[in-house]
C-alpha cells in the first residue's frame, strides 16, 4: 500500500467514524430517490446501511488492499451479498441493485468534502472510493444474477411438480396424468412424486397416462422406462395408458420395445387392469360389473 493510498484510506476511515449516521442517512435517501426499491421499506434500507458501513470501517482499518476489500473481507462480502439477494427476491432489477451500492459513492464523497478542501486530496479520495465501490457493484450484480437463477430454478421445479400431479384413483392405485413434453428434468420430478406417493398410500399399481403427451420418441420412451423400473423397485406394478394409434405407430416404426410394460389405450382400460392386478373389488359396485372388470 502506497503512502498516499494509506493516507486517503485513513481519511476515509475517519470520515466514516465521525459521520457514520450522516453517511448512512444520505445513502438511504439517494437509494429512495434514484432506484426503484421494490418492496423495500426505509427501515430495511437503514439496517443494511448501518451493517455495511460498520463492516467497511472495520475493513479499512485492516491491511487488505482496497481493490480486494469487498472480495476478501467476510463481513463486507456478506453485507453486499445479502443486500443483493434481498433485492433479487423482492423483484428489483439488476440495475437498481447495482445502483443501490454505487449510490454510496456520492454519500462518501460528500462526507470527504468535510475533511479537506484540497483539490488533489479530494481527487485521490474519489479514485479510492471508486476503486473500492466498483468492486462492490460488480459483486452485487454477480450475486443478484446467481440469486435470480436460483429463484427461477426453484419456481421451475414448483411448476413441474404442479404440472405432474399424482392422483389416487382407487385403493392401492395411483395415476399420473402427463401433459406436454416429457424431458429429463420432468421425468425426475415424476419419478420422485410417484415413488413418494407409492410409499405414502401403499400403492400396488401406478398408472402413467400419456394421453396429453403430443409425441413419443426414443428419448420419451427411455424416460418412461426409467420411471417404470423405479416403480418396480418399490414393489409396485406400472401401467401406461393413452397409447393412441399415432403413438402406437410411431413406437412400432422406431423399434421401441415396450413389451415388458403393460400398456392400455385409455385411462379407463388401465384402471380396469389395475383393479384386476390388485384384486380389489369396487365398493358399492354391482357384482356382475366387478366380475366383468376382472
Amino acid at each position: 500500500m502506497s503512502p498516499r493510498e494509506d493516507a486517503n484510506r485513513e481519511r476515509l476511515h475517519d470520515a466514516l467514524r465521525e459521520r457514520h449516521e450522516e453517511i448512512a442517512d444520505r445513502w438511504v435517501r439517494l437509494q429512495l430517490e434514484q432506484t426503484d426499491a421494490v418492496d423495500l421499506d426505509e427501515g430495511q434500507l437503514r439496517t443494511e446501511a448501518a451493517q455495511l458501513l460498520s463492516a467497511l470501517m472495520d475493513g479499512l482499518a485492516g491491511e487488505t488492499p482496497v481493490r480486494h476489500l469487498f472480495a476478501s473481507h467476510r463481513d463486507l462480502r456478506s453485507c453486499v451479498m445479502e443486500l443483493s439477494l434481498h433485492r433479487a427476491r423482492a423483484g428489483a432489477s439488476p440495475t437498481d441493485t447495482s445502483l443501490a451500492v454505487l449510490c454510496l459513492k456520492e454519500a462518501l464523497l460528500e462526507a470527504m468534502q468535510y475533511t479537506t478542501r484540497d483539490t488533489a486530496e479530494l481527487f485521490a479520495a474519489a479514485v479510492l472510493i471508486n476503486r473500492l465501490l466498483d468492486t462492490a457493484g460488480a459483486l452485487s450484480f454477480e450475486t443478484y444474477v446467481e440469486g435470480r437463477e436460483e429463484i427461477i430454478r426453484r419456481q421451475s421445479r414448483q411448476l413441474l411438480e404442479v404440472s405432474t400431479p399424482v392422483v389416487r384413483l382407487w385403493r392401492h392405485v395411483l395415476a399420473v396424468p402427463l401433459i406436454g413434453t416429457l424431458d429429463t428434468a420432468r421425468t425426475q420430478v415424476v419419478m420422485e412424486s410417484v415413488l413418494q406417493a407409492i410409499q405414502e398410500h401403499e400403492a400396488q399399481v401406478a398408472i402413467i397416462d400419456i394421453t396429453g403427451v403430443p409425441a413419443v420418441d426414443t428419448a420419451v420412451a427411455q424416460h418412461l422406462m426409467h420411471t417404470v423400473n423405479a416403480v418396480r423397485l418399490m414393489g409396485a406394478d406400472c401401467v401406461i395408458s393413452g397409447i393412441r394409434p399415432p403413438i402406437a405407430q410411431t413406437i412400432a416404426q422406431l423399434g421401441i420395445d415396450l413389451s415388458t410394460i403393460l400398456t392400455k389405450a385409455t385411462l379407463a382400460d388401465a384402471l380396469a387392469a389395475a383393479v384386476r392386478i390388485t384384486d380389489e373389488p369396487m365398493p358399492g359396485a354391482d357384482a356382475n360389473l366387478t366380475a366383468a372388470a376382472r
